[in-house]
């Protein structure tokens, strides 16, 4: 062996050792959950359920911290920076950790920077339209928008690029009709113009301000993007009733991600923890009271695996409507 190899077994086994007794201490400090959108929101009512089952599983606290901006990705910034050692978890979606790589120029994150460690909550997404377009239901709604090419129907979501936004351009090739997307700075807005009429219909998730302004009358909940019918909301259709989009299934999901180089023996105990906390029955009781479906149990190579499908699903759509990074 030569110097060189020496050299650098040496420093391999100093690093395999430094990770072996990261991973048999950790957590010795508090763990920062690192939420990617300011206090109030969804994102952080998510986190506030589960930071402290899983402070008690873990034996250390897990504080919440809140950083907005750049379509969430300048948290996810922050974590990759962070030492990869297991004391920094991202709280993430596919419109942070895979999206905005693909429609924001000042994101310089990669998606395979991250590792998925769980996902922990789904979310209900539904097509929601203002009072008085004259659908209701999924296929009703096609047959309008084919009726109206010369002029189409209008669409709202919260960016270029956003989940919503791809859902919606894959609704046109699926179908073949044409929309006018109207890109909003946020769901408050944009649920407020498709109860004032001002745009015609969007995709979001559902929440319990829109079940009040659909009992209202002020606006119409018309189908679910599921396969079948979330169990939160089981008296809307699901598109997968339909004969339009009788194939179309989509969920937003929120999981606890860490950098990829974290070492293994912290993810699994994570991955563990996590798995504890989905079962506790708070959980899933303040999960449901937030119109959140706790995700259902996975393995570390099942939440890779989906975070690989889910990553290649949404980069196949964003390079078939050609969406270029602005």
């Amino acid at each position: 062996m030569t110097k060189t190899q020496r050299s650098v077994t040496l420093i391999a086994g100093l690093l395999l050792s430094a990770s072996a007794a990261i991973a048999q201490t950790w957590p010795t400090k508090p763990v920062n959950l690192m939420v990617p959108y300011p206090a109030g929101g969804p994102s952080d009512a998510i986190a506030r359920i589960f930071f402290n089952p899983l402070g008690k599983e873990l034996g250390q606290q897990v504080l919440v911290e809140n950083l907005g901006g750049v379509s969430g990705a300048l948290a996810a910034q922050k974590v990759l920076a962070a030492p990869s050692d297991g004391y920094y978890i991202f709280q993430g979606s596919p419109n942070e950790a895979i999206l905005s790589p693909l429609a924001n120029a000042a994101v310089k994150l990669k998606t395979e920077d991250f590792r998925l460690v769980h996902p922990v909550a789904d979310a209900v997404m539904v097509f929601v339209t203002r009072k008085d377009l004259p659908v209701n239901s999924v296929d009703e709604l096609i047959a309008l928008a084919r009726k109206s090419a010369d002029k189409p129907l209008t669409y709202g979501s919260v960016g270029v690029g956003s989940l919503y936004h791809l859902i919606l351009e894959n609704v046109q090739t699926q179908t073949g009709v044409k929309l006018a997307h109207v890109p909003y700075k946020g769901n408050a807005p944009l649920l407020q113009d498709i109860g004032g009429g001002q745009v015609d219909f969007a995709v979001l998730v559902y929440s319990a301000a829109m079940g009040a302004l659909a009992d209202q009358g002020r606006l119409k909940v018309i189908g679910q993007l599921g396969a079948q019918r979330s169990e939160l909301l089981k008296g809307v259709p699901a598109a997968g009733e339909s004969q339009s989009l009788k194939d179309f299934s989509y969920k937003i999901w929120t999981g606890f991600m860490v950098p990829k180089n974290t070492p293994e023996p912290v993810v699994v105990r994570l991955h563990a923890a996590i798995g504890k906390a989905l079962q506790d029955p708070t959980v899933r009781a303040q999960l449901a009271a937030q119109t959140q479906m706790p995700a259902a149990p996975m393995s570390l190579a099942e939440s890779a695996k989906f975070f690989d499908t889910e990553t290649s699903r949404y980069r196949a759509i964003a390079k078939q409507i050609h969406l270029q990074p602005q």
